[in-house]
Order: C-alpha cells, then structure tokens, then sequence
C-alpha cells in the first residue's frame, strides 16, 4: 500500500514532502566579487542568475556556480525570458541629465551565458539599470537626477521597439530605481536610499505602496507568491577599503505594513 502511495504521489505530484518542497530557498552565492551585486532573477525552475556590475553568474538553487563570465561594466538588474537572460546595461553616467547616459539590453543564452544580442536604447536618458519582461513587454528602470519627484518606466516590445515613457508618481528616490519584478498583479521596485525604500505598483504602473525594505540590490518572483530579495555584504580589507562582495538570496513574503518580510531561517 505504501508502494501504491509513492507511485501515485509521483505521478501526480501530492503528497510527499520532497514533491512538496520548493525549488528555491535562502541561499548564498559560491565565491566573492569585486564589485557589488546589481540583480538576480531565476529560469522559475532550477537556476538563479545573479549580475555582479562586471560578471554575470549562473548557479543551480543551491548557490553553486554553473557558468560565470565577464561582462561589460555597468551591467544591472537582469530579467529572464524564452531561455534567455536580458541585462539592462549603462557604458555611460547615471543619474545625470539626458545626453550622458549610454543605454543599453544585453542579451545572453541561458543556458550558456553566451552573448546573443545588444540593443541600444536611447529613450533610457538617465541610465539603464534594471529591466523585467511581462505581458509581451519588456520594462526598464533606471537612474534618476536629483529634484527629479516622479520615476520613469519605459516600455519595449520583444524585439526592443520603443512603445512608451510611464510615470511612477513615487516622488523622488535616491538614484531612481535600481531593481524590478512583476507578480500577481503587482510591479516591485527595489530602491537605495537610508533607509532602501521598496516601492509597488498596479498593471497600470500606478502608485500603490511604499515601504521601508531593502531589495536595491535583487528581487524575484518564486512559487506561492513569494520573492527571493538579494543581500549583498561588502568584505573590507585591514585598511577598510572593499576587498570584496558576496551576497546571497532569502525568502520575502508580501505584506500590507511592511510590503515584503522576510522568511526566519
């Protein structure tokens, strides 16, 4: 009988624990980097792809490097998509009035992390800093001058077509936007600041919450309306100077007061 219950838990994917357990959880990323992390996103089955400024990396659930490669500096927050990895990119300045900027998408196989394509994208003023694909769309955040009080969203086809500016009546955040994910409806926007502000919005890219939560530096969407949100720890050197950085990714649930919280160990 206890046979009989295995196979059909196989089959139909109930009742045993491991059928049960996620393919994602808090993890750290194997090894250490010279520059920050600048976003993370998953295949929504078994690897996670973290983008480190000036190498992207692909690790299984588990935080095991798979493929690692150099990558142009500033590479930023990263989106998957159709078995390929997209990587908002800016060779020039952030945050700075339109002309000095040099925005970019780059395109990698998944699987691989061969470089495919590149797309420039010059409506992204300010700098391209982040990017995520729903719906038909691809969505590209960025930077933000200073006094600037709203945040720009800018929409692209799948072949990269411009299609419009949305306006995110947020009010000023420091250095704009620096991550995004879509799920169940909702936009994330992960945001520097002291404290890092978390910021959401509805289909329509209106303003619907902020919070005090730190995900400037990587938010996911995973199974049962959860998020891996990325911490990224700086390792100094006896002078004080930053030696290196890892980081890794833990379990973030929505939350109405607070926006997301965290999963204890």
């Amino acid at each position: 009988m206890k046979k009989l219950a295995l196979v059909l838990a196989s089959a139909f994917g109930f009742g045993t624990a491991s059928a049960a357990e996620p393919a994602f959880h808090a993890t750290a990323c194997e090894g250490t980097y010279p520059r920050h992390l600048q976003g993370i996103c998953t295949n929504g089955s078994n690897a996670i792809y973290w983008c480190w400024t000036d190498a992207l990396v692909k690790t299984d659930q588990n935080g095991h490097v798979l493929k690692k490669v150099p990558v142009a500096s500033h590479h930023g927050d990263l989106c998957y998509h159709d078995s390929r990895v997209y990587v908002a990119t800016n060779l020039g300045k952030f945050n700075q009035p339109a002309g000095e900027a040099d925005s970019w998408v780059y395109v990698y196989d998944a699987d691989t992390l061969a470089e495919l394509a590149k797309h420039r994208l010059p409506e992204v003023v300010h700098g391209a800093g982040g990017m995520e694909y729903h719906d038909g769309k691809f969505i590209v955040i960025g930077g933000l001058p200073p006094g600037v009080n709203e945040n720009h969203l800018y929409e692209y086809d799948e072949n990269f077509h411009f299609q419009k500016r949305h306006v995110l009546a947020s009010g000023y955040t420091l250095m704009g936007i620096q991550t995004v994910a879509y799920a169940d409806g909702a936009w994330w926007f992960g945001c520097y600041g002291k404290p890092a502000v978390l910021l959401r919005a509805d289909e329509k890219f209106q303003f619907t919450g902020k919070w005090d939560f730190n995900a400037s530096v990587g938010i996911a969407p995973i199974s049962g309306g959860r998020f891996l949100a990325a911490q990224n720890t700086v390792i100094k050197g006896d002078d004080g100077k930053t030696k290196a950085n890892e980081a890794r990714v833990v379990i973030a649930r929505p939350d109405e007061k607070s926006g997301l919280i965290i999963d204890k160990p």
